[in-house]
């Protein structure tokens, strides 16, 4: 089984953990990079690899508190790469976690679940 990734947060990047072997997949923090292309590389890679032996199902969770324009694009290349998977037959859910309130976060989240082929679902938090 391929290792989990784990990318620590910082101030301007996300915490990522991918850990298939206990089907945990979450992207959480701020996501304003000054380069967005050479930090969700690896991120994209390891997808690649995952998604040769992929578990039977994958929820990826959302819970971005800020992010910006270069990397809402690599966002989508992300979920792209899981929509991917759920054309292949595997079961496939975005959970998309925004707090009460925070308007542009759940507004980015309606425009992801807009162009997505895979099951988006809007969480709310308090």
């Amino acid at each position: 089984m391929l290792t989990k990734l784990e990318i620590e947060e910082t101030r301007d990047t996300p915490h990522i953990n991918f850990d298939p072997e206990n089907n945990h997949f979450t992207i959480s923090g701020n996501s304003l990079p000054e380069d967005s292309t050479r930090f969700f590389t690896p991120v994209f890679e390891w997808v690649e690899k995952y998604a040769q032996n992929p578990n039977k199902l994958t929820q990826i969770n959302c819970e971005l508190e800020y992010f910006n324009s270069s990397s809402a694009k690599m966002l989508y290349e992300l979920f792209f790469q899981f929509q991917e998977l759920s054309k292949k037959g595997f079961d496939v859910k975005i959970l998309w976690h925004y707090e009460s309130g925070d308007v542009l976060i759940e507004e980015k989240g309606l425009e992801f679940q807009a162009v997505l082929d895979i099951p988006f679902e809007m969480i709310e938090t308090k």
